[in-house]
């Protein structure tokens, strides 16, 4: 057996050698059919957190609220979620947002059945919407869109259909409610076989804002900062992979969504230019978010959105 100098370099070159064991990450996203959940399932399997010595598992929850509960219950580390969840940090959730994933809502829009007599955005006065929760990004945007068109607060009847599209398809389609703000594609896919549409898109009474953010709790902050800038390296690794193979992408998004290449191409050109390619936040996106608050009675008074955020752990330019 090898002794001295000549043992101790046999032994470096062994732990060298040895394949690091990827760092377990939780994270947490608000519903199974929305782009922050396809886009990180897309990292996912063009191996870019794996690339960064990460092994994300990815926890889906009913809505942004029960996602908020679990970061308030430490179990998950980190959020890819609706930015109407600063709110929450102002109430007291440990978490800070701590990158910038998405603009305006081009993802989300109303869907309605295919013979609907709702032609227009002024025939939804008065009607039943599903909604995701209460107090989701999915009401945020409808009560947006209410306030832009002039009507009162209960123009909308708002009704909690779930964070999957089934439970409010099937709402839909036995007339519970007259229409949903779910995923856009959901219409372009309903309207191939006549059973649903695409009234708009959220983005034609929403353009400066912030959809999707990404947050992390305060214990990961404090205790695995490395952590945190090695997931956003790979998120903004693979939004640049995502943006510049539409081909692949596609084909992935179609391996997780089932929808037609017809459906998934027109739901990827409508909505990948919605992702920031640096993660850095907007000041005129952050103070419509701060006045939405108040708007939605989510908080008293318009919060500094200063003291919300950081953008120590993005990528270096």
């Amino acid at each position: 057996m090898p002794s001295g100098p000549a043992f101790l370099a046999l032994v470096l070159t062994a732990l060298v050698s040895m394949p690091t064991r990827a760092e377990g990450l939780r994270v947490g996203v608000p519903q199974v059919n929305g782009y922050t959940y396809l886009a990180t399932q897309v990292a996912l399997q063009n191996g870019y957190f794996k690339n960064n010595g990460i092994d994300v598992d990815v926890v889906v929850f009913a809505g942004g609220a029960k996602l908020q509960q679990a970061i308030f219950a430490n179990s998950i580390d980190l959020a890819v979620s609706g930015g109407t969840d600063f709110a929450y940090i102002v109430k007291g959730v440990p978490e800070v947002a701590v990158a910038a994933v998405a603009g305006p809502p081009l993802a989300l829009g109303i869907i309605v059945p295919y013979q609907s007599s709702i032609v227009a955005a002024d025939d939804l006065k008065g009607k039943k919407v599903g909604i995701t929760s209460a107090g989701s990004l999915s009401e945020w945007l409808l009560r947006r869109m209410a306030q832009k068109k002039g009507w009162g607060s209960d123009a909308l009847t708002l009704v909690a259909t779930g964070s999957s599209s089934s439970g409010g398809m099937a709402a839909l389609a036995t007339g519970e409610i007259d229409a949903l703000m779910t995923q856009s594609a959901v219409g372009y896919q309903l309207e191939l076989s006549k059973r649903g549409r695409l009234l708009f898109p959220s983005s034609d009474y929403v353009e400066k804002f912030l959809v999707y953010a990404t947050f992390a709790t305060i214990p990961i902050i404090r205790d695995r900062p490395e952590t945190v800038r090695r997931f956003l390296k790979a998120w903004f690794e693979n939004i640049a992979d995502m943006r510049a193979h539409r081909a692949k992408t596609v084909d992935l998004l179609r391996s997780l969504t089932k929808f037609d290449l017809e459906v998934q191409s027109r739901e990827y050109d409508l909505v990948m230019p919605m992702f920031s390619i640096d993660g850095r936040f907007e000041p005129d996106a952050l103070n419509v978010l701060a006045n939405s608050f108040v708007e939605m009675g989510m908080l008293d008074t318009k919060p500094d959105m200063s003291k919300l955020y950081t953008e120590e752990y993005l990528p270096r330019p």
